[in-house]
């Protein structure tokens, strides 16, 4: 077996399957018999964290730490200190595993600064305990040499404290911006090479995101509420909208770490619209990340039956009076002036004007060609 194939990250553990939540702290896999974390943050993660390290990542580890339970108040915020050492190896304690030091040979180095400091204190004992007086000038340079030697020793050890301890690698932690996560998906099995992806994993409450076309961003406003489908599915579930946006902007994959399910809202993915955020009044599966659904807001609603006729029947004529052209029984055809009211699927609800009469049953003239249509209560 060669080099490679003995060192190969190879998938050891998968504790978690599709749909399950992910809470910080929590080991998300096992790639060679090390885990990899999940912490809150914002940051991407970019190098790895070791002891004497600063940095807003490192206050971002601190905050994940602290906010586990695993204080790290004694040291600055954003230096690698010695609580932040301790708080580390707490957090791997807790998983189950030992955190990796931050230098091979981190036991070697301290033992050797420590031995050194052992010797610098015996050699400034023994030069002391000379008392002659005949060389108290040369015992008085020897005892300062010895201190100079002893304070050297000294900070030696400290800086080998200082850098040794544990780390905390770039390929064991991934931060999240919110809580409880999921795992969306579990693209690997145990044995396998770890290379590519392993977990596709999201964070933050299911929201349904879709695109509008400037017809109707103007039937749309916060506070309405939205009929979800998933038409790969059937799953049906409630939401209410809000926001939309004031420009238009070209749609796009979700990919900032929140997770979102797409919404068919007249808008393709090569045209711009306004984007429409909708937020469901319960949680969504995980399954329906990713997936195509349909959204049908209630954008008014009648108290009551009311008259409707299609939209093509609706004119405007030159005194910007609305009216439905109507065909009585004889063929003929008059003139009614109507308000408009309330649309929805091609409809739109009509009121005679002061002195107009117009009935459910009777046909009115729609679009250019002028075909007949009835007219309709609902």
């Amino acid at each position: 077996m060669s080099d490679a194939e003995t060192s190969a990250a190879i998938v050891t553990k998968l504790p978690l399957a599709t749909g399950a939540k992910i809470h910080a702290g929590q080991v998300l896999v096992e790639i060679s018999g090390r885990p990899v974390i999940a912490l809150k943050g914002d940051l991407p993660v970019y190098r790895d964290l070791k002891p004497g390290t600063k940095g807003d990542d490192v206050t971002q580890l601190q905050k994940a730490l602290t906010e586990l339970g695993h204080s790290t108040a004694s040291d600055p915020v954003g230096y690698f200190g010695v609580q932040t050492k301790a708080a580390l190896s707490a957090l791997y304690e807790s998983v189950g595993y030992d955190p990796l030091p931050a230098q091979s040979d981190d036991a070697t180095l301290l033992r050797g600064a420590e031995e050194e400091v052992t010797s610098a204190k015996r050699a400034l004992e023994d030069a002391r305990a000379v008392t002659d007086p005949k060389t108290s000038r040369l015992q008085h340079r020897r005892v300062q040499r010895a201190q100079q030697d002893l304070d050297k020793a000294l900070t030696r050890l400290a800086e080998a404290k200082a850098k040794t301890g544990p780390i905390l690698p770039v390929s064991e932690v991934v931060f999240l911006s919110r809580f409880p996560g999921r795992i969306d998906g579990v693209t690997s099995r145990l044995g396998e090479q770890a290379s590519g992806g392993i977990l596709t994993v999201s964070s933050g409450e299911l929201e349904v995101r879709g695109y509008l076309q400037k017809y109707q961003k103007n039937l749309i406003r916060n506070g309405q509420k939205v009929e979800i489908l998933s038409e790969t599915s059937g799953e049906e579930a409630q939401g209410t909208v809000v926001s939309v946006a004031d420009t238009m902007t070209q749609p796009q994959s979700t990919d900032d770490g929140e997770s979102a399910v797409k919404a068919e809202s007249g808008a393709t993915d090569s045209a711009q619209g306004y984007l429409l955020t909708v937020k469901p009044n319960s949680a969504l599966k995980a399954g329906l990340v990713g997936q195509d659904v349909r959204l049908t807001v209630q954008a008014a609603t009648t108290k009551m039956k009311v008259l409707i006729v299609p939209v093509s029947a609706i004119s405007a004529g030159a005194d910007g009076q609305t009216s439905v052209t109507v065909i009585t029984g004889g063929g003929e055809r008059h003139r009614v002036l109507v308000i408009t009211g309330t649309t929805g699927d091609g409809y739109v609800e009509v009121r005679p004007s002061a002195g107009g009469h117009l009935s459910p049953g009777e046909k009115v003239v729609v679009g250019v060609k002028s075909e007949a249509a009835t007219a309709g209560t609902q």
